[in-house]
């Protein structure tokens, strides 16, 4: 799908994207603490260190900056999550290191996570589907490596459940940001980790590899 195209007036490339970074740490704070619909473009402007005729030479509209925000989070993940989780390997191990470190990014990045999950929806129609889709291929990360599990025999899963699985793997590492106001108050990141990896392994572990480490 496409990468959606955010018009600017500014035809230097490094410039641009400066001052859409910018822009993008400046809306996020604002998102979280009034969200979306309620923030204007000149407080964005004012977040962001310029005035608002500076801010329309790099936008069209405010939802270019929601989609700039959406994009933005996506990119930094996904980066992230490939650097950590080893796609090539099919071991527990990998698998194991692989959740570790994406749960950590989360944690890092959590009031970014917190203002996607919140304002997504608001995302125009032709922007919607493109930043979506991102989510599905980091998905498929770990579908990716659970199935190398299976095929090297460290896991036996059928292939709904693989994709269940690695659903509920993405999704549990971004509960870290959106339930933060209770999980934080019970849990250090370490400790989620662990207790999410264990229950996570206890329900998907091959009965014979088991039985082997026993």
């Amino acid at each position: 799908m496409k990468k959606r195209e955010v018009q600017a007036s500014v035809k230097d490339e490094r410039l641009v994207k400066k001052r859409r970074d910018q822009m993008i740490k400046g809306a996020v704070t604002l998102f979280i603490q009034k969200g979306f619909h309620r923030t204007t473009t000149r407080e964005i402007a004012k977040a962001s260190g310029f005035s608002i005729g500076t801010l329309y030479e790099y936008i069209r509209t405010k939802e270019d900056v929601l989609y700039l925000v959406c994009d933005s989070i996506y990119d930094q993940v996904a980066e992230r999550l490939q650097k950590g989780l080893d796609t090539k390997q099919g071991t527990l191990e990998s698998l194991e290191q692989g959740i570790a470190d994406y749960f950590k990014v989360v944690d890092e990045m959590q009031d970014e996570v917190l203002v996607m999950y919140q304002e997504v929806k608001s995302l125009t129609k032709d922007a919607l589907p493109y930043v979506l889709k991102k989510e599905i291929e980091m998905v498929g990360m770990f579908e990716h490596v659970i199935t190398l599990c299976v095929e090297n025999g460290e896991l036996d899963l059928p292939e709904e459940k693989i994709k269940m699985i690695a659903h509920n793997i993405f999704v549990q590492g971004q509960m870290w940001a959106f339930r933060r106001w209770t999980l934080q108050k019970m849990y250090t990141i370490e400790e989620y980790i662990k207790l999410q990896t264990d229950l996570l392994f206890q329900g998907i572990r091959n009965p014979s590899k088991v039985s082997e480490n026993a």
